[in-house]
C-alpha cells in the first residue's frame, strides 16, 4: 500500500515561485558529485549538510515539476501496489489487470490470495504500452500521408 506520505498536494502560487526560484539558485550545481549545503528553518534552527549530486538533481527534479505547478510523488523503486492502485495507474478496470497478471504481461506475487505488484513492474509496463501506440500512431500517419490522405 503507498503510504500516507505519498498523498497529492497541487504546489500553492507561493510555492510555484519559490521553487522556480530555487530551481534557478540550485541548477549551478546540477553536475557536481557532492554539495554542502546550509539550511535554516522558521524555527531558528541551522544546520549543516553534504548531499550527493544524484540528490541534488532529484531536489532539481521535484523543484522543476513543481514550478509548472504539478504535483509530485517520491516513491520506493521497489514499492509493491495492490491490484486496484495497479489498475488505477495503468487506467485500466481491475479485472483487465489481472487478465495481464495471469497472462505474464506483467510479473506479480500472492502475499496470501491477495496479488503484489511492483510499481515498476507497472510503470515498466506503462511505457511498454505506450512505446507501442506511439509507433502504432506513427506508422498510421506515416501512412496516410503516402496516400495523399491530407494528415
Amino acid at each position: 500500500m503507498m503510504s500516507s506520505a505519498n498523498l497529492l498536494h497541487l504546489p500553492t502560487s507561493d510555492e510555484i515561485d519559490v521553487a522556480k526560484q530555487s530551481s534557478r539558485t540550485l541548477s549551478k550545481y546540477a553536475s557536481v558529485n557532492r554539495v554542502q549545503m546550509s539550511i535554516s528553518g522558521s524555527n531558528g534552527e541551522n544546520d549543516q549538510f553534504v548531499l550527493p549530486g544524484h540528490v541534488m538533481q532529484i531536489l532539481l527534479d521535484v523543484l522543476s515539476e513543481m514550478s509548472n505547478g504539478n504535483a509530485i510523488s517520491l516513491i520506493p523503486h521497489n514499492q509493491e501496489v495492490s491490484t486496484q492502485e495497479a489498475a488505477n495507474i495503468l487506467n485500466v478496470s481491475r479485472p483487465f489487470l489481472v487478465k495481464l497478471l495471469e497472462g505474464g504481461d506483467i510479473p506479480f506475487h500472492k502475499v496470501g490470495s491477495h496479488r503484489r505488484v511492483k510499481l515498476q513492474d507497472i510503470l515498466s509496463y506503462k511505457q511498454r504500452v505506450d512505446e507501442q501506440r506511439n509507433a502504432a500512431l506513427d506508422e498510421l500517419a506515416e501512412l496516410s500521408q503516402s496516400e495523399g490522405m491530407g494528415y
